[in-house]
């Protein structure tokens, strides 16, 4: 006897209709749907195979990266530079409901002017990040025209009272202002404009000012002593080592990223001695971004590093200058990608959370500070124009010198799956797209 079996798909404005629905959306409404399907009888063993297949569509993944939404927005660029040394960005990829409110450079270098240690920053910057969606529209119809919002200042369990909540407030004048729940009603800051919105997982909106509480700007203790110059001095990285201590500012970075996470990736002495000399050629702010460059703020065993292939944030990272590189492994062995170098990690030194330090056979080189260069030299094309010698003798000396690296360089392959301290995307895999068109001639023969 034929039979007919129904599937409802949710309707949303912009949204594509689809023959499967998503069986774990809370959008799922059994009164909407949009299509319906009916089947001739067919074998016990096709039916099985469709509904194995609607399992398949219905499982879907969103994610979003802080980092990359703001690294569109030069005028954020210090907000995002700090949200990367303190872990924030880390953490705000990890959650699915989340509101973030950035403040401007011009903002931002008046919270760095107190000088804060980086894990008592990281709780003023924590109460700019809400555990809940508020868009522009939201924002501007609030009930009752106030509410209370937590922050990630409030999930660390350090912020005493009610001092890790904000206070939202629509002003006269269609103003919307924002303070501590703690600050006696003084709004300090007001809504500027919307910088990203991703209903209901992600907003980014701008803010006047900084919010800040004193609670939020206690001292915080420090973390335990773990010399790193000492430890790699001890074993092999001493050249490594020399270096940081002879910018202290780079030191104190590193320092300050252990008691969170930090990883840190150290050239050998005889790979960095061989390399001074282009190292001194470079200013005094690209020595510090090299250095920086080779440190991750986050912890990774080796055996994370060999699970979680993908991008990585650096120390170096801000804003547009990305300064990140590839994790690969091979087997056993675990690559660092540049598109300048490749290099591959031949020892650990140290590795228990929240330290890993990694001895690495290349200086990691950014393309930032270094033309992009070819890892094997190719064979010089026919025809490649040549130098004649200033003497006037007879020999030519070719044009070896590197091309500059064009703009396209900088994307990541349209297929190449990424992984930025947390955010994941999903895409599609050949193997899936044979195993759904087989199953569907399957499922209907």
């Amino acid at each position: 006897m034929p039979y007919t079996m129904y599937i409802y798909i949710p309707l949303k404005k912009h949204s594509y209709i689809s023959p499967f629905p998503p069986l774990f959306s809370s959008d799922l409404h059994l009164s909407s749907f949009a299509g319906k399907m009916k089947l001739s009888p067919a074998a016990p063993l096709s039916l099985s195979l469709l509904l194995l297949l609607l399992l398949l569509f219905s499982v879907t993944t969103s994610a979003h990266n802080i980092t990359k939404i703001l690294a569109k927005h030069p005028e954020f660029s210090t907000f995002n530079h700090y949200l990367t040394v303190t872990h924030l960005a880390a953490e705000i990829n990890r959650r699915q409901t989340i509101t973030v409110c950035a403040i401007d450079n011009a903002a931002m270098n008046e919270l760095l002017e107190k000088h804060l240690p980086t894990y008592t920053l990281k709780n003023v910057l924590s109460l700019h990040v809400f555990a809940d969606y508020f868009g522009a529209k939201k924002l501007h119809q609030i009930t009752k025209g106030s509410t209370l919002t937590a922050t990630m200042f409030q999930a660390t369990g350090e912020a005493p009272g009610t001092s890790g909540y904000i206070n939202i407030t629509n002003m006269k004048g269609g103003k919307v202002g924002f303070a501590n729940e703690d600050n006696d009603g003084h709004f300090t800051a007001t809504f500027v404009k919307t910088v990203l919105e991703m209903p209901y997982n992600i907003s980014v909106i701008q803010i006047s000012h900084v919010l800040t509480s004193a609670a939020a700007e206690a001292p915080v203790a420090a973390p335990s002593d773990l010399n790193i110059t000492t430890l790699m001095s001890e074993q092999g990285c001493k050249a490594f080592s020399d270096l940081l201590k002879s910018h202290p500012d780079v030191s104190k970075t590193f320092a300050e990223n252990v008691e969170s996470g930090l990883t840190v990736f150290c050239p050998t002495d005889g790979v960095l001695n061989g390399f001074m000399p282009k190292f001194k050629k470079l200013t005094k702010d690209g020595q510090a971004s090299l250095l920086l460059y080779h440190g991750v703020p986050v912890y990774n065993s080796l055996g994370m590093l060999k699970s979680n292939n993908g991008l990585m944030n650096t120390l170096a990272t801000e804003g547009k200058k990305k300064y990140d590189f590839t994790v690969q492994n091979d087997g056993d062995d675990v690559m660092l990608k540049t598109k300048v170098v490749t290099a591959t990690i031949s020892g650990t030194l140290y590795d228990e959370e929240p330290l890993s330090v990694y001895k690495v056979d290349k200086v990691l080189l950014p393309r930032e500070l270094f033309k992009a260069i070819a890892e094997e030299p190719a064979p010089a094309p026919k025809g490649s124009k040549k130098k004649k010698s200033k003497k006037g003798g007879g020999d030519d000396v070719e044009d070896d010198s590197s091309p500059e690296p064009s703009p396209e360089d900088d994307d990541a392959p349209a297929d190449e799956s990424e992984n930025l301290n947390g955010a994941i995307s999903v895409k599609s895999s050949g193997w899936l797209v044979t195993v759904v068109l087989s199953v569907i001639c399957v499922a209907f023969i």
